[in-house]
């Protein structure tokens, strides 16, 4: 069995977004016109009729004041103007990534050099390093290495970023996480 068709003239409430004429709760609101003069504190009924004389609608636009704080607005160009916002919030926002740089306990100097300049550079960015450092075979009896070659990452990035994650063994590799300060 089918549900029953809504009735034509029927309107819905707004499940998203603001109240807006007759969905409006308050017996009264604090009005504000189209140029944006406040016209004080008016019953709900009577806000609603000077809005649809200018051609408007009464739209709630602070709920929680007291009295609720009612624009006489038109009500779809309200909720497009509030998606725009969102989307271009939306699309400004950072994430954060976790980027890892790999090496082995016995690296070289100038290797250690081209991998530091690649965390300053992550970490410029405003993104996470994991330090992954590698044991193969016979390296694992040597794990104060690795821990050394940790503590020297940490003190040369000091300066730009904090360690999130201090060096913890995990299987035949040893991890840390670096976040920009």
């Amino acid at each position: 069995m089918r549900p029953p068709a809504p009735r034509r003239g029927l309107v819905l409430p707004p499940k998203s977004g603001p109240r807006f004429n007759q969905f409006i709760q308050s017996p009264q609101v604090r009005v504000i016109d189209e140029n944006g003069e406040n016209l004080g504190v008016l019953r709900t009924a009577d806000a609603i009729e000077r809005a649809a004389a200018v051609g408007l609608d009464l739209v709630e636009v602070s709920p929680n004041a007291e009295p609720p704080v009612a624009k006489f607005l038109d009500v779809g160009k309200y909720k497009y103007e509030a998606q725009k916002k969102a989307n271009a919030a939306r699309k400004n926002q950072k994430t954060q990534e976790i980027k890892e740089i790999k090496m082995r306990p016995n690296i070289d100097d100038h290797d250690y050099m081209v991998k530091m300049k690649k965390v300053h550079a992550f970490i410029d960015e405003g993104d996470k390093v994991k330090m992954t450092l590698r044991f193969r075979g016979r390296e694992l009896s040597h794990q104060q290495l690795g821990m050394a070659l940790l503590q020297r990452v940490q003190e040369d990035v000091k300066e730009v970023a904090k360690v999130e994650a201090y060096p913890r063994m995990e299987g035949r590799q040893m991890l840390m996480v670096l976040a920009p300060k």
